[in-house]
């Protein structure tokens, strides 16, 4: 059988990237990956994603597949035969997709309105992102993973989220800890019990320093 062609076309910040590479460490399927230059997108890029022109983008055998969550159903189903990420009952696949399309249309804009803006925009998404943070304890509950005894698609989808959290809470003026102990249990613990989430995750003072990076870029101060 010829040999498959796999490339991934990512930014080593992103945390939907990161969801690609930790699903693929989860399967241990290897691929070639090709660093992006977000200011200045490759031509691969454009012509891969021409619709939103965003990382991450697979390239399966030149088929390109777009948008993280896609992406990484489309490794459960491909590679469905190593460490299946969804419930196999179909209420559990549809409660782990709706959450998780939760985290995309919610925490990431919020969790982003915490170092961007000031004020009373800035006061509501404070509330707001703990709001969510706390909803999501809730799903969790005393389980041990969001996909119970075994790490899946919603835990997946969720703790890149978590490398971004000293910047959330250095500019949320909050404490993780605190707030949400549930939600650093579990994440320490996906950190602790996989490598596909511990060596994929970069160390929260970098995305800190990058963060920082990006604020004086775009001339916000404090």
């Amino acid at each position: 059988m010829a040999k498959e062609e796999l490339i991934l076309l990512d930014f080593w910040a992103s945390m939907y990237g990161m969801r690609v590479r930790i699903a693929l460490a989860e399967k241990g399927i290897p691929y070639e990956y090709k660093e992006q230059d977000l200011r200045n997108k490759s031509q691969l890029l454009l012509d891969s994603n021409p619709v939103h022109k965003k990382i991450p983008v697979l390239l399966h055998n030149g088929n390109p597949i777009c948008e993280s969550s896609i992406i990484v159903e489309y490794i459960d189903e491909v590679w469905n035969h190593k460490a299946p990420l969804f419930p196999s009952d179909p209420c559990g696949k549809a409660r782990a997709r709706f959450w998780a399309d939760f985290i995309d249309k919610k925490l990431y804009q919020i969790g982003m309105n915490l170092y961007t803006k000031k004020g009373e925009e800035h006061e509501a998404s404070r509330k707001e992102f703990m709001d969510c943070l706390k909803l999501l304890e809730g799903e969790l509950g005393d389980k041990p993973y969001f996909g119970g005894e075994t790490f899946g698609y919603l835990d997946v989808s969720l703790i890149p989220f978590y490398s971004w959290f000293q910047a959330y809470e250095t500019y949320g003026n909050f404490n993780f800890d605190h707030e949400c102990p549930i939600l650093i249990a579990w994440a320490k613990r996906c950190i602790r019990n996989k490598e596909s989430v511990s060596n994929t995750l970069p160390d929260l003072p970098k995305i800190f320093g990058f963060v920082q990076y990006m604020r004086k870029k775009f001339g916000i101060e404090g």
